[in-house]
């Protein structure tokens, strides 16, 4: 087994607290293992002035830090699940799935206690299409309006009234100390959370065996059935960063429940549905709910 590993992880600060806790819990798992940090910045930090979708998609924040595993420079990438693209590429592999933080968007404000609190022709801030597919449909009434950078510009974007609200993944506050922030917590029936949300995931080779066994002790069954059903769900229904679309499951007791959903990017249609079945059907359950969503029409709006 490999006495150091090397992490690349982007130089946003929940990019480098997910790195180092990585660090903590594998030097914890294997003492004596020395543990580095390789921050790299990567096209999709740099690119800020407009919407990840119109830059080229959720590539860009991992495609540098894959480059990094390629050539030698770092022997693992850590990430926020709900940041990869549906697909692997040839070579790589998620060689752990951490347990899952909270899976939920959240409302933020300063003057306002919910989405439902907003005046008509509030601004909210994001740029996630999902996000603003969502919110349109719940509250067409109210102005969208983009919103890229990390989790701390975008809260000094509020607190400097570029907006009335924003909408954030509840977990990135978590883990940033940032949770008396949150207003409220979105619940799934009200915003269908992005596919692995609140997961972070070990990316490494796929032919580095000593690699392989050194992050697996970190690995979390439920969060990794959970995770199998929505990435395929995704994949199922073609996804990329212009697709409006969401997936959350649940696991207990051995049975999976995941939920779907496909949206026009105005908001005026949703196309929604549910399966249930046995956890380890995780990767055909993800199939079949694509395919169910599709006969429903999903694929117009894509």
């Amino acid at each position: 087994m490999a006495r150091g590993v090397r992490i690349a992880t982007r130089r946003s600060r929940l990019a480098l607290w997910q790195a180092e806790f990585v660090a903590a819990r594998l030097a914890a798992t294997h003492p004596g293992l020395v543990v580095s940090l390789v921050p790299i910045v990567t096209e999709g930090d740099r690119i800020q002035d407009r919407s990840l979708a119109a830059a080229g998609g959720k590539g860009l924040f991992i495609k540098e830090l894959e480059n990094a595993l390629a050539d030698g420079r770092a022997d693992i990438a850590v990430h926020s699940m709900k940041d990869m693209p549906a697909a692997m590429p040839a070579g790589f592999a998620i060689g752990a799935a951490l347990e899952r933080g909270d899976p939920r968007d959240c409302f933020v404000s300063v003057h306002h206690g919910s989405l439902a609190a907003l005046p008509a022709g509030a601004r909210i801030g994001t740029s996630s299409l999902r996000r603003q597919c969502q919110v349109r449909h719940r509250r067409p009434d109210l102005a969208v309006v983009p919103l890229r950078g990390n989790v701390d510009t975008r809260l000094a974007k509020l607190d400097a009234d570029e907006c009335d609200a924003i909408i954030l993944a509840a977990a990135g506050l978590d883990r940033l100390g940032f949770a008396s922030r949150i207003r409220t917590r979105l619940e799934p029936r009200d915003m269908l959370p992005a596919v692995g949300q609140g997961i972070m995931g070990i990316e490494c080779l796929a032919d580095r065996d000593e690699i392989a066994e050194l992050v697996r002790p970190l690995e979390h069954g439920p969060a990794r059935s959970a995770l199998t059903a929505e990435r395929a769900l995704a994949a199922g229904l073609g996804a990329s960063c212009n697709s409006p679309i969401a997936g959350y499951a649940t696991v207990a007791g051995g049975s999976l429940r995941l939920e779907g959903l496909a949206g026009s990017p105005d908001g005026s249609r949703i196309i929604a549905d549910a399966i249930s079945g046995a956890e380890g059907d995780a990767e055909a359950l993800g199939r079949a709910l694509a395919d169910r969503l599709l006969a429903a029409g999903a694929g117009t709006l894509l």
